[in-house]
Formats: structure tokens, C-alpha cells, sequence
């Protein structure tokens, strides 16, 4: 198989996972783990109108998507500004950094293609050397789509010199998002707890 070229996801992929992050959160405040990642994220392996969603994808503000969460929340109080915090702990995983540059040096055209924040879009960045890594950067809330949207891929691809989808692969520690660039033709991996895993695919696959 020909890979022309990556697609890599940021939060999960180049940091721990923010799920896992709001998982420990939801213990922490007796919410538990998986009600407070559906409060807080919504049916993530879908395109919905949770206020998450409508925020991935640029529709309303961060302030607004907090109290919106809140609302749904209740009685239990979900505060998105604290399981944010949560999130913001992370590092990043430089051998990831590391075979994004490998793959760009080998002549492959890269991109990093987020569900994201506009209120995050300064931070985000700032962990990584996007123009060194990436030729494009396909952010949710700038293209006003979200991950699993198959238009998200097709985007990404044409970002890319109009690469073929059974040329690309694409990462994410998110199955249902993987599932879905897979359902678009590209050949998907997903980043999973054991995230170096993910880089020896993906060395395998570019050799």
C-alpha cells in the first residue's frame, strides 16, 4: 500500500487523551465516569446539537456551552470550566512529535484534523511546532464540521493536494472517529492507552 499522506488528530493522539481526563474528574466529583464524559461531551461518535458539538464546530461560545452543560447536568454539578481544567494537565508525547516530522521529511503531506475550540485555538498551537509538522491544519470550529462528518475527511484530503483516501491514514484515539475516516476510504489507526503502539503502525506503514 501507498500512504501519500497523514492525518493526525491533536488532543489524544499528540496528548493524553482528554477523556480519560474527564473520566478522572467525574470520580473526583461523584458525578462517575462515564455519565460525566456524556454530560460534558455529548454521543461523541455522533454530530449532534450538544452544546459540546455546537462549540466543536464554532456555533456558540465557551461561556455559553458551560452553562448549557449545566443545565443538562442538573441536579449534578458539571461545570465544563473544571473538567476543562482536568484536560489541561497533559503532555505531550514528543515520539509522536517525532514520527510526524518523519513522515513529513519522507515527502508525505501531513495534517492535524481536530474537533476543537475557538476560545483554545492559541493554546492548542502553542504545544506543538504546527508549521514544522503539518502542510494543513483542518480545525473543527474554523470549517464549521466536526469529526466523525465524513466531509471533515474529504476536506482534509483536498487541504492536501486532492490526496486519494486509500492513500491516507489517519489517527485517532477516538474509535468512533477512526471508524468513520475508515467509512471515508482512508486507512485508519487508532491511538489507544498504549499509544506507542500507534507510532510502530504507523512507521510500519510508511516504510
Amino acid at each position: 500500500m501507498r500512504i501519500d499522506a497523514v492525518l493526525f488528530d491533536f488532543g489524544g493522539v499528540f496528548m493524553d487523551s482528554p477523556f480519560q481526563a474527564v473520566r478522572d474528574f467525574g470520580l473526583r466529583c461523584g458525578v462517575g465516569e462515564e455519565r460525566v464524559v456524556e454530560l460534558v461531551f455529548g454521543r461523541y461518535d455522533d454530530d449532534t446539537d450538544h452544546p459540546w458539538h455546537r462549540l466543536e464546530r464554532g456555533e456558540i461560545s465557551l461561556a455559553d456551552a458551560r452553562q448549557a452543560i449545566l443545565d443538562l447536568a442538573a441536579p449534578d454539578r458539571v461545570d465544563l470550566f473544571e473538567a476543562l481544567g482536568a484536560m489541561a494537565r497533559a503532555a505531550v508525547r514528543e515520539e509522536m512529535v517525532a514520527v510526524a516530522r518523519e513522515a513529513r521529511a519522507s515527502g508525505r503531506r501531513t495534517a492535524v484534523v481536530t474537533n476543537n475550540v475557538r476560545e483554545f485555538g492559541h493554546a492548542w498551537r502553542a504545544m506543538l511546532p504546527v508549521d514544522e509538522l503539518f502542510d494543513a491544519v483542518v480545525d473543527s470550529h474554523e470549517i464549521g464540521m466536526r469529526k466523525p462528518d465524513p466531509r471533515v475527511f474529504a476536506y482534509a484530503l483536498e487541504r492536501l493536494g486532492n490526496v486519494a483516501g486509500a492513500n491516507a491514514v489517519f489517527l485517532d484515539d477516538f474509535h468512533g472517529n477512526v471508524a468513520a475516516a475508515r467509512r471515508a476510504g482512508l486507512h485508519g489507526i487508532v491511538v489507544g492507552e498504549d499509544w506507542r503502539q500507534a507510532v510502530a503502525e504507523l512507521r510500519a506503514l510508511l516504510r
